[in-house]
C-alpha cells in the first residue's frame, strides 16, 4: 500500500489560539487507528501563524530579502513537524523529519514527518513532490477552512464556495502563479502548478473536523474542495 500525503497546515497543529492539546489527541489517535488498518502515511508540517508572526515581527524592525524570510519560515517549519514526530512517538514512526523531498526515503515506518525544503515555496508544494516520489494520487490539504471559496468569505458575503474545481480555473481565478514567503493562500500556486503537471488530485478541507478527514482518509465523500 502506497502513503496518503497529507499536508497539515500549521494552524491544524498550533493555532494563533495556542495549543488545543485536546484536539492534538484525537488527531494522533485517528491517526495509528488508521496505521493499524494498514494505512501509511507522510505529515508535511506547515509554519502557519507561528510563522507569519515571526516574519510580521522581524519585517517591522529591519527591511530583508525574500529569501531570509523564506529560511525563517522554514525552520518554523522544522520547529513544527520535530513536535508532531515527538507527538507519533513510537514503533510506528520515521526517525527522521524530512527536510528535502527529492531524497530517496527507504523505511518501513508507517508514519513519515516532513517539513518546508528550501527558499521558493511552501510546504504545499514538498507534500506534491513526497506524493510524486511516493506514488500517492492525491494530497489531502488539512487548513483551517471548510471549502475554498470563489473570495475571501471574511470580506465579502457574497463569497460562494468551490466544491470542485480543475487546476486551470483553481491557478488562474484563485491562488495565481507566484508565491511569496508567508503567503496565506488555500494552495500553493507553485505547488498548484506541479500538481497540473503530474496530474494530481488535491483535496482541501478542514482539519479541525476530524470526522470528515476520517471520511477522506477512508476514500468516502466528505466535505470540502477537490482539485483536479
Amino acid at each position: 500500500m502506497s502513503y496518503k500525503i497529507l499536508s497539515v497546515g500549521g494552524s491544524i497543529i498550533i493555532p494563533k489560539t495556542g495549543f488545543d492539546v485536546g484536539f492534538l489527541k484525537k488527531f494522533r489517535q485517528l491517526i495509528f487507528s488508521q496505521v493499524k488498518k494498514g494505512d501509511k502515511f507522510v505529515l508535511v508540517v506547515g509554519g502557519g501563524a507561528t510563522c507569519r508572526a515571526y516574519q510580521n515581527a522581524l519585517t517591522q524592525v529591519i527591511k530583508l530579502p525574500n529569501r531570509q524570510l523564506h529560511w525563517l519560515g522554514i525552520y518554523t517549519t522544522w520547529f513544527n513537524a520535530e513536535f508532531v514526530k515527538l507527538l507519533f512517538s513510537g514503533q510506528y514512526v520515521y526517525e527522521s523529519v524530512i527536510k528535502n523531498p527529492s531524497k530517496k526515503i527507504v523505511t518501513n515506518k508507517s508514519i513519515i514527518i516532513a517539513g518546508g525544503w528550501k527558499p521558493g515555496f511552501s510546504t504545499d508544494t514538498d507534500s506534491i513532490l513526497l506524493a510524486k516520489q511516493f506514488g500517492a494520487k492525491e494530497v489531502i490539504n488539512l487548513s483551517n477552512i471548510d471549502y475554498v471559496y470563489d473570495k475571501d468569505p471574511n470580506k465579502f458575503a457574497n463569497a460562494k464556495k468551490i466544491e470542485k474545481i480543475s487546476w486551470k480555473d483553481f491557478r488562474k481565478n484563485i491562488v495565481g502563479y507566484k508565491w511569496l514567503p508567508g503567503k496565506n493562500s488555500p494552495f500553493d500556486p507553485i505547488a498548484s502548478g506541479l500538481a497540473e503537471k503530474f496530474g494530481l488530485r488535491v483535496a482541501i478541507m478542514n482539519g479541525n473536523n476530524l470526522t470528515e478527514v476520517k471520511k477522506a482518509l477512508e476514500g468516502r465523500g466528505f466535505k470540502g474542495t477537490v482539485i483536479e
